[in-house]
C-alpha cells in the first residue's frame, strides 16, 4: 500500500514546532527517524493531514555530560548512541541495549526520542529508562517540564505526553565506578522484536546487590519493574539460592501478556531464565 496524502513542512525552532501543532492539532504527526511512522503510513495505520519534520531542530540533537547527568536529546540516533564514548562510560545499560535495535540500517536513522515517545512494549529504551529511573524533558507552549520514566507510560502506545508538547531530551544519573549494568533479550531471530527482555541494574559493594532495579519488556502494555524480585536481591550475594528466591519473585511482579507467538506461561518461565543470566552478569 501506499501512504495517503499529506502536507510536509520542516521547522528549523522548536518555537515553530509548538506553532504548528497549535496550528494543526490531531491533524500533525512528527517525523524524525521514521522507523516506525512510515510503515504506519503505508499500512494506512496513521492519515496524519501534516508531517512535521523535526530533524532540523537543532535543541533536540546531541549527546553530552554534566557533572553526574548524561542529556541525551531526541534526535540522538541509535547508531548515535552505539558509538558514544559518553555513553559507553556512564550510561553502559543503554551502550549494551542499542545492539539489539532491529538492524544497523534503522539504528543509522531511528531516534531515541521517536522510540521514547511511541512507547511501545516492546523496545528498549522505555525499558532501559525505567530501569535507570531516567527523567524526560518536555516542551511546550507554555514552557518546559520533566516527568520520571517511571510515570510516563501510561499503557500500549499511551505515554504522559500532552497534545502540543515535544520531547525534548531523556536525562540519565551517571553510573558510578560500582555500578554494574546487563541487558538481554530472547528474540526467535536477530533483530526481530523480544518475546521477553530485561534491562538491569545495581550497584556492586563487597560483593553484594544494592540500589537493585530490574525491568522488563515484552511483558505488557508498558515496561514493567520487577520490585518483589529486586527487593529479594538487595543487601545479598549472588548464589544460586538468590537466583532461586528471585525468580520465583517474579510472579508476584509479572502478568505476562500472551501474544500471537508466546504464551503467558512461556513470557514468566523466559523471564525467570533472562534473571538469572543477568543476575550472573551483574556479579562479574
Amino acid at each position: 500500500m501506499k501512504a495517503p496524502a499529506f502536507g510536509y513542512v520542516k521547522p528549523g525552532s522548536l518555537g515553530e514546532v509548538f506553532d504548528l501543532l497549535e496550528r494543526h492539532g490531531d491533524g500533525a504527526k512528527l517525523l524524525a527517524g521514521g522507523q516506525s511512522l512510515i510503515p504506519a503510513l503505508n499500512m494506512r495505520l496513521s492519515s496524519p493531514e501534516v508531517l512535521i519534520d523535526i530533524t532540523g531542530v537543532a535543541q533536540l540533537a546531541g549527546i553530552s555530560v554534566d557533572r553526574a547527568s548524561v542529556r541525551i536529546g531526541a534526535l540522538a540516533t541509535h547508531a548515535e548512541i552505539e558509538r558514544s564514548p559518553v555513553i559507553a562510560t556512564h550510561v553502559p545499560l543503554l551502550a549494551q541495549a542499542v545492539p539489539h535495535i532491529a538492524h544497523a540500517a534503522i539504528r543509522n536513522v531511528g531516534t531515541f526520542g521517536g522510540s521514547i515517545a511511541l512507547g511501545d512494549p516492546a523496545a528498549e529504551y522505555p525499558t532501559c529508562a525505567v530501569a535507570l529511573d531516567a527523567t524526560l524533558v518536555i516542551a511546550g507552549k507554555r514552557g518546559e517540564r520533566r516527568v520520571k520514566a517511571r510515570a510516563f507510560f501510561k499503557g500500549l502506545y499511551e505515554t504522559d505526553l500532552k497534545p502540543g508538547e515535544v520531547l525534548v531530551a531523556g536525562e540519565f544519573r551517571a553510573a558510578g565506578p560500582d555500578a554494574r549494568s546487563a541487558f538481554l533479550e530472547l528474540t526467535r531471530r536477530q533483530g526481530d522484536y523480544a518475546m521477553v527482555g530485561l534491562a538491569a541494574h545495581a550497584r556492586l559493594d563487597g560483593g553484594k546487590f544494592s540500589d537493585v532495579s530490574l525491568a522488563f519488556l515484552g511483558i505488557g502494555v508498558t515496561p514493567m519493574q520487577a520490585k518483589s524480585a529486586a527487593a529479594v536481591v538487595a543487601g545479598n550475594a549472588f548464589g544460586p539460592e538468590l537466583v532461586a528466591a528471585a525468580q520465583a519473585a517474579l510472579v508476584k511482579d509479572l502478568e505476562p501478556t500472551a501474544d500471537l507467538y508466546t504464551s503467558a506461561a512461556t513470557k514468566l518461565h523466559l523471564a525467570r531464565v533472562l534473571t538469572g543470566r543477568a543476575l550472573a552478569a551483574l556479579a562479574k
